[in-house]
């Protein structure tokens, strides 16, 4: 492993595994994205998500997870849940394995974002479909961004163009995130995690997300890529094309 990996790791690991450690898990059925995932899942096949935490977008029954943080592999688990601890860049399973794959906000935490996404492209079977989120546009960079491990955004242009070099082509998309939008909001709650970080860590995992998946906004999906003006973050359906 590189350093500069190495490095991106341990900071993500310092972030989630404290977090993970004093939240409980919350079920697929609570997001937004469970009425797009059940319609995905209706087709059947072997399903795999990477990342997930204990913020599961699949059905825990029937799906196999892959996280980095110890505490949520073994909480995914005990849900019941085929969960076992790797990396993005490194997936455990054979080629061609899943007819559908999900990725949320995970590849823009990675330095190998090739590797990561051809990791994705190789267990996915041809004609797969691809549920990730990312966030968008260089220039709204923050402190917010260093802050939960991020190494890029993507310009909406470039993540079209990458993901077609590893073999997907994006589908369908929508507005995706539930990160506050009040600049004043984010920076108390950087300080506190910087300052206080455990206490922190137990108000944002029990009361600031459960409060922010209740009142989620409605996937609105359309066709291709969507306007992107003024979105900070895009959850895509792709799909694996055939080669």
């Amino acid at each position: 492993m590189r350093p500069v990996e190495a490095d991106a790791r341990e900071a993500n690991r310092r972030f989630y595994d404290p977090m993970w450690t004093d939240v409980r898990l919350v079920g697929p059925k609570r997001f937004n994205t469970w009425p797009l995932v059940s319609s995905l899942a209706a087709a059947g096949g072997a399903r795999l998500e990477v990342g997930p935490g204990l913020r599961p977008r699949l059905p825990i029954d029937g799906t196999y997870f892959v996280d980095m943080s110890p505490p949520a592999v073994g909480k995914l688990r005990a849900h019941g849940a085929h969960a076992v601890l790797g990396l993005v860049s490194a997936l455990p399973f054979p080629g061609r394995a899943f007819e559908l794959v999900c990725a949320l906000d995970i590849v823009e935490h990675v330095d190998d974002e090739d590797g990561a996404l051809a990791e994705l492209a190789r267990v996915a079977a041809p004609g797969a479909a691809l549920l990730l989120s990312v966030p968008l546009h260089p220039s709204q960079w923050t402190a917010f961004d260093d802050f939960v491990g991020h190494r890029r955004r993507y310009e909406p242009e470039r993540l079209v163009a990458k993901l077609a070099e590893h073999g997907f082509a994006i589908e369908r998309s929508a507005v995706y995130g539930m990160k506050p939008e009040s600049s004043r909001l984010l920076d108390l709650g950087m300080w506190w995690l910087t300052h206080r970080r455990e206490q922190a860590m137990w108000w944002y995992g029990n009361v600031f997300m459960p409060l922010a998946v209740r009142f989620q906004k409605k996937l609105e999906l359309v066709p291709g890529v969507i306007a992107t003006d003024k979105v900070d973050e895009i959850l895509a359906v792709c799909r694996r094309m055939s080669g």
